[in-house]
């Protein structure tokens, strides 16, 4: 049976309560992230991108206004299934519409090959955020 895999992009109202359920379960339970720190106060102001796998949620990212991905997260028992990636596509699909120049995020070390099979490139020195090793990376999305 053919599994189907749909994203829906909204706003906080909509999406949050199943985005706090995925967010809560991966950084918080599984790596270990600090409920403060996870929780920054800037949901509101972004675009969220929730995946559903036959109509169960299970991955999530936020768009923020400057164009920067964060908060990406797939379910342990979803990944692999190419989750990450239609959710990745969803946000840069995003802003392009918004005619931005680039799109950026702070990507966990172990995710840098992931990210970089996207056209992401790393720049500047690996650093800690919430106790996790880290690099910025940029994907140009060129220009007339």
């Amino acid at each position: 049976m053919q599994q189907t895999l749909t994203i829906r992009e909204g706003g906080w109202g909509q999406l949050g309560s199943e985005a706090t359920d995925i967010r809560r379960s991966v950084f918080i339970e599984e790596q270990g992230v600090s409920q403060q720190e996870e929780w920054d106060g800037r949901d509101g102001e972004c675009r969220h991108f929730l995946a559903l796998k036959d109509g169960l949620p299970v991955g999530t990212a936020r768009l923020l206004p400057d164009a920067h991905i964060g908060r990406v997260a797939v379910l342990a028992e979803a990944r692999g299934l190419g989750v990450g990636v239609a959710l990745m596509r969803a946000a840069i699909d995003s802003v392009r519409r918004q005619g931005l120049p680039a799109v950026e995020l702070a990507a966990q070390t172990h995710a840098l090959d992931f990210y970089s099979r996207l056209g992401f490139e790393a720049y500047g020195p690996a650093f800690l955020d919430a106790g996790i090793p880290h690099r910025n990376m940029r994907l140009s999305l060129g220009g007339p």
